[in-house]
């Protein structure tokens, strides 16, 4: 454990244990869960970059964008949301997919920034490796995208500290947080300030406390799509229940086109489930809806 607040370590602790005891279950909704808190970590993204785009806006930017064709708002929520789908032994290749997201890309960076945070010591706490992790990529990168880069590397050490199977967004979450700011003047912590490895811990017990919390209300919602299933008589239900629990939302379009439904009949069985209070419409259009848990 670095110098710092114990207290702050502990509670990081006991609430990554709790967090811990939920990503070690075979949990359906793994993707649902894993992609909402990609959604909250690229929203807090964009404020660094001074970006103007919420949550809502993410959404649309990833779903109504055509092909591969986004901004740089959809690249943050695309960074992200690749996080959790990532080897945490593949290193170099995600390193490098990640600059290309965040437009640093620079040949063989990726392998160097590896090599670099490989080189700490082995025997630090998961939180402490993380912290330090981010900051040594954000010393030689001191940017808004070189920031965001050094907080989504930070998670990527912890899960492999912790032998998490994949990564969780976690720390960007909530580095955010008002409760943070330190001094008259509200600094927000940044890494490899002097007290960067506590406020990481103190991040870290925020983030893993809300992810926990996220995680039982999304298992309580499961409940409920999975008891009102048998009611559906749509002939690719199932298929869409599974979408649900696999992301953060669907839409219609895409529900009718992965469960061979026509637009119309994914458009009446998302009405029935709205009905049936299983899901909740996100989006608060009337046309281009999204659906999630």
């Amino acid at each position: 454990m670095q110098d710092g607040s114990p207290g702050a370590f502990l509670t990081a602790g006991a609430s990554l244990v709790l967090l811990d005891g939920i990503l070690r279950q075979d949990i359906p909704f793994a993707g649902a869960l894993g992609h909402r808190l990609a959604l909250s970590a690229a929203a807090a993204s964009a404020k660094i970059m001074r970006l103007r785009e919420d949550e809502g806006a993410l959404r649309d930017a990833m779903r109504l964008s055509i092909g591969e064709q986004t901004g740089p708002a959809g690249r943050l929520h695309q960074l992200w949301r690749r996080l959790i789908d990532l080897n945490v032994q593949a290193v170099a290749a995600s390193l490098n997919e990640a600059l290309n997201l965040l437009d640093l890309a620079d040949a063989g960076e990726g392998r160097a920034i590896a090599e670099r945070i490989s080189g700490h010591d082995p025997a630090a706490d998961p939180v402490s490796a993380a912290a330090m992790a981010a900051a040594t990529v954000y010393s030689s990168r001191q940017t808004p995208e070189g920031e965001v880069l050094a907080f989504w590397i930070a998670d990527r050490v912890l899960a492999a500290r912790l032998g998490w199977k994949r990564p969780v967004p976690l720390l960007m979450t909530r580095v955010l947080e008002p409760a943070l700011r330190r001094g008259e003047d509200g600094r927000r912590p940044r890494p490899g300030d002097v007290k960067w490895v506590e406020d990481a811990a103190r991040a870290y017990a925020s983030a893993a406390t809300n992810a926990y919390r996220l995680a039982s209300q999304l298992g309580r919602r499961v409940e409920k799509l999975i008891a009102v299933q048998p009611k559906l008589r749509a002939k690719g239900a199932a298929r869409v229940v599974d979408l649900l629990l696999a992301d953060d939302c669907v839409s219609s379009a895409r529900a009718a086109r992965l469960a061979g439904l026509s637009d119309r009949a994914a458009r009446r069985l998302f009405d029935r489930l709205v009905e049936l209070q299983a899901v909740q419409e996100i989006s608060g259009r009337p046309s281009f809806r999204l659906y999630g848990l």
